[in-house]
């Protein structure tokens, strides 16, 4: 027994377990007990902010669960690597350093990103709920921006960090950038396109746009940075480059302030003398409509003599600009204004043909009217 004793003291002598070992024990130790505290603490702190006001705190705290996790075990095993490299001197922990560093510059560079994509999200669910408007493409363009900014300002600390000059890369950059530029002109032209649908707006998810220059027209569900998805009305989906919306017209109908009904209206000639009063008591049928805008402009006026009617129109706007709605009260409108027509005794005209006979002009009669046998 005293001989096996007398061996394990050689051995710990010899390679040094009973130091490195025991530190480097403790660090990992160390960093189980600061994993658990740091998700307890980020619980509890989860659950107060659930119940504040401000949308910051809790996208935080959700953005900085994982990251923190992941950042505790990279510097604690770091730690480690560095205790066991200063027992053994081994060559191969020296890239313990570098690699930290990176892991550390990679993680903040992560949290930053799920932070803004949290924040993101918490202000479109929270303003959703409180029913207040929200303009979800503004909201989705600054949180790319913001992103896209996080992650470059992200790779270029963790090249200098190591060891690579940032003014070269940017200068390389710059030559490399021209060359790109003639490689993926669409890209870019593509690129800058959804930039200045982003910056000047004239549509945003959820619009009915169409275009009167291209077969476009649908409801508009994502706007990306190259391609805008939109979902035409027979449910098919549309993608349509970026770069198409800097040189074509575009209409938003979801931008409407009201629908206008303009119709013309025919009776027929033998009910002229009614038409004042028809004209009349329909444009008052329309100033005391509940889902008319009287405020807007309202016009009935006899318009012209047609060839088989005497025709007035008929020009108002609707209060909705739902398109379904609007059909509807289209629909009770023109109901309305046959029943008006209807109750002055006249008919709304058709296509008709009167035939002038001449003066002396007879027509032949039967032979069974004139009392003639019928040829066989």
């Amino acid at each position: 027994m005293s001989d096996l004793i007398s061996s394990l003291k050689t051995l710990i002598e010899t390679y040094g377990l009973g130091g490195w070992i025991t530190q480097v024990f403790v660090v990992v130790l160390a960093v189980v007990v600061f994993n658990f505290v740091s998700a307890w603490v980020l619980a509890r702190l989860q659950r107060k902010a659930e119940r504040s006001e401000p949308v910051w705190d809790e996208a935080m705290i959700r953005a900085v669960k994982l990251p923190l996790n992941l950042l505790i075990w990279v510097v604690g095993i770091a730690f480690a690597a560095e205790i066991v490299h200063a027992a053994t001197e081994a060559p191969l922990f020296e890239a313990v350093g570098p690699i930290r560093d990176a892991l550390v510059i990679v993680l903040i560079t992560w949290f930053l990103v799920r932070l803004v994509g949290e924040t993101e999200a918490s202000v479109i669910e929270r303003r959703t709920r409180l029913g207040k408007e929200i303009d979800h493409t503004t909201v989705k363009a600054i949180a790319k921006l913001l992103r896209l900014s996080v992650v470059i300002t992200g790779a270029l600390v963790g090249l200098q960090t190591l060891g690579f000059s940032v003014s070269g890369v940017l200068a390389f950059g710059g030559i490399g950038g021209i060359a790109v530029g003639f490689a993926a002109r669409d890209l870019l032209a593509n690129f800058f396109g959804g930039l200045m649908v982003y910056l000047d707006r004239p549509f945003a998810v959820g619009d009915w746009i169409r275009s009167p220059d291209k077969d476009i027209e649908g409801t508009v569900e994502d706007i990306g940075w190259r391609l805008t998805r939109i979902r035409r009305f027979d449910k098919r989906p549309l993608y349509v480059p970026n770069a198409i919306f800097t040189s074509i017209a575009v209409e938003n109908p979801s931008r409407m302030t009201h629908r206008r009904i303009y119709e013309t209206i025919g009776i027929r000639y033998a009910d002229i003398g009614a038409m004042d009063a028809i004209v009349r008591d329909v444009k008052a049928m329309l100033a005391t409509h509940p889902e008319i805008d009287a405020d807007q402009t309202l016009i009935v006026n006899f318009n012209a003599f047609n060839a088989s009617s005497v025709d007035f129109f008929v020009y108002t706007f609707t209060r909705t600009t739902q398109w379904v709605k609007y059909h509807e009260v289209k629909h009770d409108v023109l109901l309305r204004i046959a029943d008006i027509i209807a109750g002055h005794g006249a008919e709304i005209a058709f296509p008709t043909r009167t035939l002038h006979m001449p003066d002396g002009l007879k027509l032949a009669e039967a032979p069974q009217a004139a009392g003639l046998p019928q040829s066989e």
